[in-house]
């Protein structure tokens, strides 16, 4: 494990392996190092790039320094580049494509970005995320209802059905989700003004003028994959690319081969 230090003095605890042009990954909501399908990528992407992942604010070994702020994650991010120098290619999944697209609206060395099913909802395909969910979130959390407020995320902002979300809390990896459950409002900030059943803004990322990669699951429910349409039809240099049998949960192998073309162009 290495580590950076952000600008407002939050650690960053990271990994890096491989060689090649730097690529940062970025986790979606309740996944770090140790938890989530980016490792497993990382090792894949090695033989092409030099891939940084690493344990986003409040995740795994890095600090949590407060207030929490969209600009803060993203300075995160900046410090990791400017650790390594140079430019940098970076990949996000679900919420991670958002605070992706954020970073590279701030910061010049991203010079290109892909995404994976960012959770937005723009139409009527699913209902959009209730009115004070991120208050309800806060105040779970705030009564240490760790396990309640993974379910709610589950159910309210992903859209789980509640039989699955029943049947969470069984699992293996129950622990480790409540475990960062504290930074689910970070993720849902991130989300949120997206996620109300309406078109996306074209001026959100008018200023992201790098070339960005949009995928999707061909398995993936109807709501995500009109989300990443109409995500590719709002940024100005989008590619737009469908992986056969994925779901929200893609394997890497599929993955792999798709970003390291993108990146490679």
């Amino acid at each position: 494990m290495k580590e950076v230090i952000s600008k407002d003095g939050t650690n960053i605890a990271y990994d890096k392996v491989g060689n090649g042009p730097a690529l940062i990954l970025v986790d979606g909501a309740l996944c770090y190092r140790d938890s989530g399908p980016n490792r497993p990528l990382a090792a894949l992407l090695a033989q092409h790039f030099t891939v940084i992942t690493y344990d986003r604010r409040g995740r795994g070994d890095s600090g949590d320094k407060k207030p929490y702020s969209i600009e803060r994650e993203v300075e995160d991010i900046e410090a990791l580049i400017v650790e390594d120098g140079g430019a940098v290619f970076v990949y996000g999944i679900s919420s991670g494509a958002a605070l992706a697209l954020e970073a590279a609206k701030r910061i010049p060395a991203i010079r290109r970005v892909a995404l994976y099913e960012a959770p937005f909802v723009v139409d009527n395909s699913r209902p959009p995320v209730p009115d004070g969910y991120l208050l309800e979130m806060n105040e779970l959390l705030s009564s240490g209802r760790r396990g309640a407020a993974v379910k709610y995320f589950m159910s309210k902002g992903v859209g789980v059905p509640a039989i699955f979300v029943a049947m969470m809390q069984f699992m293996p990896a129950w622990s480790k989700l409540k475990a960062v459950a504290h930074t689910l409002p970070y993720d849902t900030l991130l989300t949120v003004e997206q996620q109300k059943g309406k078109p996306l803004p074209a001026s959100q990322w008018s200023s992201v003028t790098v070339p960005v990669l949009v995928v999707e699951g061909s398995k993936s429910p109807v709501w995500m994959r009109n989300a990443m349409r109409a995500l590719a039809n709002v940024l100005s240099h989008a590619k737009y690319r469908t992986l056969e049998g994925q779901t929200h949960i893609v394997k890497p192998a599929a993955l792999a081969p798709v970003l390291t073309a993108f990146f490679n162009e």
